[in-house]
């Protein structure tokens, strides 16, 4: 291949070898691949992160239902002795003595909200208008006993207070049922968001799967004529008798597919792994267009390391072979440019075709736009509006496209 570089790029990193020995001697570098999982474990980071393994402090304190409920349920009936005392200390109630009422009336609500606890497990699924009746009539009932059990032992913890009877029994039923009611707001309240999160969690899960699934489909769109060439280019060299041409082809070719299996399409490498790959491709496609085929790269030493999507530009380098190369007698250049500007990656990537009649209607002018049409695709799902993708008509003649994302680089623990 006749690649004209300012930076050395592609170099093959496998020497000539047979088969058998190229499973023992490949090396691609690709970050992630030894100690990474499928996608099970990474997320997609534009879908919202949902592993627990990181949790907030809040999480941690109110994940767990049980001790959510444990904590609610003593914070709660500690802030209705500190009502119950304020209100002793502004109607003149003797504090020390009362102080032993507002606790057994804790007691009682403590224990009598653990029993409707149980009730309202039963009835929790109920239509709205039954569900508030049944609330409706559980506090109400309880308010009354609440009221009864409560003031019936007052008494015997006030000095000079005389023994209740009837309905003096019921004096507190209005306040206690209140107080029940406010319990099962909050615990109806918290359940109805716990579901919220859960059903939101299912959600964000399978926009992710899908998402991801929807990735691969645009990574593993490979155009079939590269391998349906490629493999041809191989036979010709094998009945030619050139055979340490067909083996060093076949192992760029093997080399070239086990780097894009290996690579999840939700993964981000260094661009000088990018360009390793794009180096294999590119010597494949140099034993069918020999000279025809010019590449120049201008890659900066900080764009080297800066992160990209995994095959991001193996298809638009296709398509310039196909609309710009293959065409043409004389062939053509193919130019590749790197660098960050205000923390940005910015990829120029520029034929000497005859570019675009159409620049905003690819496929259905060419047939065959895939590649630049799946590439606009794969950078809009994962980086949503962040990021740029521009088409341009060169003069005289030409196509350039200008690529902008965010510069991420690999973090080092």
């Amino acid at each position: 291949m006749a690649n004209e570089t300012k930076n050395t790029v592609g170099d093959s990193r496998n020497p000539d070898h047979n088969a058998r020995a190229q499973e023992a001697s490949y090396e691609v570098p690709a970050r992630g691949f030894y100690e990474q999982e499928p996608a099970k474990r990474r997320e997609n980071r534009f879908s919202v992160e949902v592993n627990r393994g990181n949790l907030s402090p809040m999480d941690s304190l109110f994940g767990d239902k049980e001790r959510t409920f444990w904590i609610f349920q003593i914070g709660g009936w500690t802030g209705y002795c500190l009502l119950r005392t304020f209100q002793a200390i502004t109607s003149g109630q003797d504090l020390y003595h009362y102080t032993w009422v507002i606790i057994a009336a804790a007691l009682i609500g403590f224990a009598m909200t653990s029993v409707m606890r149980n009730l309202y497990r039963m009835v929790r699924e109920w239509a709205l208008h039954w569900l508030l009746l049944c609330v409706i009539f559980v506090c109400g009932a309880c308010g009354l006993i609440f009221s009864s059990i409560e003031l019936y032992i007052a008494p015997f913890l006030m000095p000079g207070w005389v023994p209740f009877t009837g309905l003096e029994l019921f004096g507190n039923a209005m306040f206690e049922s209140t107080a029940l009611f406010a319990w099962s707001a909050l615990y109806f309240g918290y359940h109805y968001y716990q579901s919220m999160q859960e059903q939101q969690e299912q959600v964000l899960k399978a926009t992710a799967m899908a998402h991801q699934a929807q990735l691969k489909m645009l990574r593993y769109q490979l155009n079939p004529h590269f391998l349906f060439n490629t493999l041809n280019a191989i036979s010709t060299l094998v009945l030619e008798k050139s055979e340490t041409e067909a083996n060093q082809m076949l192992t760029k070719l093997s080399s070239f597919l086990r780097f894009t299996l290996v690579n999840q399409p939700t993964q981000r490498i260094s661009l000088d792994q990018e360009l390793y790959a794009l180096g294999l491709y590119l010597d494949i496609e140099n034993v069918r267009f020999g000279d025809r085929l010019k590449v120049d790269f201008d890659i900066s030493e900080t764009a080297k390391t800066a992160l990209i999507p995994s095959l991001l530009l193996q298809p638009l380098i296709e398509n310039a072979i196909k609309y710009a190369i293959a065409p043409s007698i004389e062939g053509g250049t193919i130019r590749v440019n790197a660098d960050v500007k205000d923390g940005k990656l910015v990829v120029l990537l520029e034929d000497d075709g005859p570019g675009l009649a159409d620049l905003e209607n690819i496929v259905s002018q060419s047939g065959s736009g895939v590649g630049i049409v799946n590439t606009k695709e794969r950078l809009l799902q994962i980086y949503g509006p962040n990021h740029r993708f521009v088409l341009t008509n060169l003069e005289p003649s030409g196509l350039g496209i200008r690529i902008e994302i965010p510069c991420e680089r690999e973090k080092r623990p």
